[in-house]
């Protein structure tokens, strides 16, 4: 295996989470509190998933109890931090050869259940996980009158991103 479309879900993953969080950045004050605080409890719920599973990959603890931060950050760090995640999985992904996709990693769940993935599976999981999240925050975002950015694989590719 070659890690071409592994390369191309974690630069689709980076484009679109740039572009969500760039319509958070400018819209988040047009949504009701309530709305807003459940937008950024989703951005921040992909974030820390991210981040547990960058620590599994690199073989290290992560200081995570559950899937999300004690205590909830705010739109501007939420995005820095994702952005720097994001470049982090793509250098991950450049610097892997093909067969490192299918390295076995033994990790624990944030609720301690051991569990089993292949880097490549891992990978999977974290680019599935933030497109459905993202779908999520999209129709929070359209409920409230905001137009959600492009997420589809299609706008990245017709992007040239």
């Amino acid at each position: 295996m070659n890690s071409q479309p592994y390369s191309s879900l974690v630069r689709y993953k980076q484009w679109a989470d740039r572009g969500l969080h760039a319509v958070v950045a400018r819209d988040i004050a047009r949504i009701p509190e309530a709305d807003a605080v459940i937008l950024l409890r989703i951005l921040d719920h992909i974030h820390v998933v991210d981040r547990v599973f960058q620590h599994h990959l690199q073989g290290r603890p992560h200081p995570f109890r559950a899937a999300r931060s004690e205590v909830l950050p705010g739109a501007q760090e939420l995005a820095e931090g994702t952005e720097e995640a994001d470049a982090w999985y793509v250098s991950y992904v450049d610097g892997l050869s093909g067969k490192d996709f299918d390295q076995p990693v033994d990790f624990s769940f944030t609720n301690g259940t051991p569990a089993r993935m292949t880097r490549g599976e891992i990978l999977l999981h974290v680019c599935l996980h933030g497109t459905y999240h993202r779908g999520n925050a999209g129709l929070l975002l359209q409920k409230n009158g905001v137009a959600p950015n492009d997420d589809r694989m299609t706008d990245f590719l017709e992007a040239g991103a």
